[in-house]
């Protein structure tokens, strides 16, 4: 294969606590694993975190609300000794309306880039559609996370077609593997284990997840649901842990004590892939019909779980083909009998773990890694290199 160019990824990045931040750090690791290499980034700030300290794959920063930081990241970059930019781009993540003080960066270098769209929107309102059609004619190419997305890309926003690629969302390179050993580290012994993990707000639905376990434990006593996750640091900020505070109201109101439990932390990759090991069922009852990316639902695949989910746009795609079942949204009753039909017949269980880990082998890290190196060689050819096989 071709030695890849020397890339530079832009994006938010731990310790800053967000979907885009695990995403870009996760890509920056599985890239370099795959070809041996040490990637630079460039972190994006959110108001107040000038403070922050990151680790020295950062060379420099931009302040999201300083449209300055902007061009001057960019002429950094243009000096920098990298060959091209990958840049993760999420609404909410850069300043200016719909963010469109990114385009002051991506038209100012000098150098490919590459942009990766986390969002979508199937139905953009003017401003949207304006800054993401400029952002795409700047860029060299489009990545979108799914086929869904790339459809949209192309059919509402107008995209050129030979612009836009797919490459899905990363998951993790483990073994099928049943959840014994996963359920005895966590001394939960083997109670059938449900789990939705992730930054928790208000639009991940979790209130009717917790209502559903009501019908769930007149049938199946043992069930145990683990929601893992703090609240969300832009939620936390707007409106304390109010949302977080009305879920264990309503686990005390209805006695689940037994059988809901919030586990109120940041987990880092191997804890999240350490409790998909020891999960049975994976739900995600999200509120949001539109989310074409939901990485917490990729891992869930990858990782070869039973899923079921509200028909978002993402969900449908993933779980196409019996890898999962839907439920529908807001709608308490449909996830309880979607739940109970899964722990009812466990040789169906097994079956949609096996269909989803098949899926999942083509989201692997190392694949996507591989993928987005094939890409980037596209763009600045060099010359050839064996990838580094990991231990």
């Amino acid at each position: 294969m071709t030695l890849p160019p020397r890339a530079l990824f832009l994006g938010s990045y731990p310790p800053r606590e967000c979907g885009i931040a695990t995403f870009t750090k996760d890509m920056v690791d599985a890239y370099d694993r795959a070809f041996g290499l040490s990637t630079p980034v460039i972190a994006v700030d959110e108001p107040g975190a000038d403070v922050r300290r990151y680790p020295t794959d950062v060379v420099a920063r931009i302040a999201e609300e300083d449209r300055a930081s902007y061009a001057a990241a960019a002429e950094f970059v243009n000096a920098f000794p990298v060959d091209l930019v990958n840049v993760q781009h999420e609404y909410g993540l850069f300043g200016g309306e719909r963010g469109g003080w990114l385009i002051d960066f991506i038209r100012r270098l000098e150098k490919p880039v590459v942009l990766t769209l986390h969002t979508v929107l199937p139905e953009p309102d003017e401003a949207y559609l304006r800054v993401t059609r400029a952002l795409c004619e700047h860029a060299s190419k489009v990545v979108a996370l799914s086929e869904t997305g790339r459809g949209l890309l192309e059919g509402i926003y107008g995209i050129d077609p030979d612009a836009l690629e797919t490459i899905h969302h990363g998951v993790p390179d483990v073994p099928f593997q049943d959840t014994h050993a996963a359920k005895a580290s966590f001394g939960i012994g083997q109670r059938t284990v449900i789990s939705t993990f992730g930054l928790i707000s208000r639009g991940k639905g979790l209130e009717y997840a917790i209502e559903a376990m009501r019908g769930v434990i007149k049938r199946h006593p043992e069930a145990l649901y683990l929601i893992l996750g703090e609240t969300h640091p832009v939620v936390r900020r707007r409106e304390g842990e109010s949302y977080r505070e009305s879920l264990l109201a309503m686990v005390h109101e209805y006695g689940l004590h037994y059988n809901v439990q919030l586990v109120d932390k940041y987990l880092d990759f191997d804890e999240v892939v350490s409790y998909l090991a020891a999960t049975d069922i994976y739900l995600t009852p999200y509120l949001n019909p539109a989310q074409i990316v939901s990485g917490t639902l990729a891992y869930a695949v990858g990782c070869g779980k039973a899923i079921i989910s509200t028909p978002y746009l993402y969900a449908q795609e993933l779980l196409a083909h019996n890898r999962g079942f839907l439920c529908d949204f807001r709608d308490s009753t449909s996830i309880t009998v979607r739940l109970n039909m899964l722990l009812d017949d466990p040789s169906l269980r097994r079956a949609t773990e096996r269909r989803a880990y098949r899926f999942g082998r083509q989201m692997t890290w190392p694949h996507v890694a591989a993928e987005y190196g094939a890409l980037f060689s596209e763009l600045c050819p060099r010359g050839p290199l064996q990838l580094v096989t990991s231990a």
